[in-house]
């Protein structure tokens, strides 16, 4: 019995031994790369402490990798935006920039914006960080980099080059001619709207319903398409072949939305339709005579013309309103300030001065203008028809709209002449008529006056048209002495359209 427990004691400790050891030396390596590690001349950065409890090398995720945490992410939805191409901010935008590289960044948005003042300061602060490299040719490199612009290189086969020279100009050596976008598009007018490709190879296609739908059906659906959003109309050119056949050929489509009473010129207004402050006009039997003296009863009132000659042509040359956003014009100025009489200094401060000036327009014949120093994030989404009131309790959002004036406006030109060179039927003259001073006074003595020429702003087939508004003169008018008196135009810039998601097809 004594026998047995001698030699279990001893296989006991000859294990205990055993595993003692081999932890001994499974720990060596780590040890001596650590003494190592102190030993060498190479220094570390410091880490900040680490927490008390360490988490297990097993405790990880599905695929090994450890939960992250995500502590910078900030509400989305506090962002209110503009527009069709982005209209909010990145979260990442918020952190404050630590950089050189990211303070000139942020200059470059805040001027964008129109902000000046926190612009100039995010400047400066950048070329004091950035002493010895200019932030300037870092912010080039970085965003615009000489890869980005292709070099122009020489022709080695001009196309005057003899006829016996292979030159690509030549379309007779190597092939047929390329051709020209209006012969591309034909080629496609036998075709059919392809379906899906198989899932899986070997597998039947999904189906695809709108292929047999007749082309009668299919126009009439893309109808209700080009009238509920013409941008999404359009790009359905991107779709396939047969698609961009019926979109860049299909006239019947395009006469719907350029004279329809939505986007179109039936919708614009060449006449008074209303009081500056909205109510009817009351006409005279002259007036109704000569109205129905100028009636067509033509099925086309807008007919084409040599400048004219299709009506998506029409829809994107002729000067025209829109109604699903606002145009506003940011302006931005300096003026010397006044040092104080106690304090002597050297240099005199310089004060940077910016405001906004909104329009929009109403297919009513009314119009809506507004003066103001706040952004247009806080304002776009109170410049309704409900908000046109000096009765604002100044802690709400829609205050801002206490000093917004109400107004007309219509268009220059005779939209039923097929001979716009004629001086006095131009179009693209837009008159404006608002409140004056004494708005909201039951008797009003005075009244605003504004003309503009609607311009395009942006080059290329697939740019805006009819985005820009551009001074031609601002009256103001004293209707009890018969005066005209006009503005000074010297710091007021172009008004540019954005558009609103909110306002949908406009009011």
């Amino acid at each position: 019995m004594a026998d047995d427990t001698a030699e279990e004691l001893d296989s006991f400790r000859r294990k205990w031994h055993e595993e003692v050891t081999a932890r001994s030396k499974g720990a060596a390596p780590y040890n001596s790369a650590r003494r190592s590690q102190r030993s060498s001349g190479t220094a570390h950065p410091e880490r900040a402490a680490a927490p008390a409890f360490h988490k297990p090398y097993w405790d990880t995720g599905a695929d090994g990798v450890e939960d992250q945490g995500y502590y910078d992410l900030e509400d989305k939805d506090g962002e209110r935006k503009l527009g069709q191409n982005g209209e909010g901010k990145h979260p990442m935008s918020r952190i404050e920039p630590k950089s050189a590289l990211e303070h000139y960044e942020r200059a470059v948005e805040r001027e964008s914006e129109g902000s000046l003042g926190d612009s100039l300061s995010l400047y400066r602060k950048a070329y004091r960080l950035e002493l010895d490299a200019g932030v300037d040719r870092l912010y080039k490199n970085k965003h615009f980099p000489p890869s980005s612009f292709k070099s122009k290189t020489t022709d080695p086969n001009p196309s005057n080059a003899s006829v016996t020279v292979p030159n690509t100009a030549h379309h007779s050596l190597n092939g047929p001619p390329v051709p020209s976008i209006p012969q591309l598009i034909a080629s496609f007018a036998s075709l059919s709207i392809p379906p899906a490709d198989p899932l899986t190879e070997g597998s039947r296609p999904p189906p695809c319903p709108i292929a047999e739908i007749p082309s009668e059906i299919l126009i009439n659906v893309l109808v209700h398409t080009a009238i509920k959003d013409t941008t999404s109309f359009a790009r359905l050119s991107l779709v396939c072949k047969r698609l961009a056949y019926l979109v860049a050929t299909e006239d019947r489509i395009w006469k719907r939305v350029c004279l329809g009473p939505d986007i179109g010129f039936t919708a614009m207004h060449y006449k008074w339709t209303c009081s500056i402050i909205g109510h009817p006009l009351s006409l005279s039997l002259d007036d109704l005579n000569n109205e129905l003296n100028v009636l067509s009863f033509d099925d086309d009132p807008f007919p084409l013309s040599s400048t004219h000659p299709t009506y998506k042509t029409m829809l994107h040359t002729r000067p025209r309103i829109r109604y699903n956003g606002c145009y506003i014009s940011t302006v931005n100025y300096i003026r010397p300030g006044g040092a104080t009489a106690s304090q002597v200094s050297w240099n005199s401060p310089v004060h940077i001065v910016t405001y906004y000036r909104y329009l929009r327009f109403f297919r009513d014949g009314t119009c809506a203008s507004l003066l103001t120093t706040t952004e247009p994030a806080d304002v776009v989404h109170h410049l309704t028809k409900e908000n046109l009131h000096n009765l604002h309790p100044s802690g709400l959002p829609s205050s801002v709209m206490s000093h917004a004036l109400r107004g007309r406006w219509k268009l220059s030109g005779d939209p039923y002449s097929t001979s716009p060179s004629d001086q006095d039927q131009e179009e693209g003259i837009l008159h404006v008529e608002t409140e004056g001073a004494d708005a909201g006074h039951p008797h009003p003595k005075y009244m605003y006056k504004m003309m503009l020429q609607l311009k395009s702003v942006g080059r290329g087939a697939g740019a805006t048209r009819n985005n820009k508004l551009a001074w031609l003169g601002y009256w103001s008018y004293n209707r009890l002495t018969d005066d005209w008196s006009e503005f000074g135009l010297k710091n007021d810039k172009a008004y540019f359209w954005s558009r609103v998601k909110s306002y949908g097809d406009g009011e």
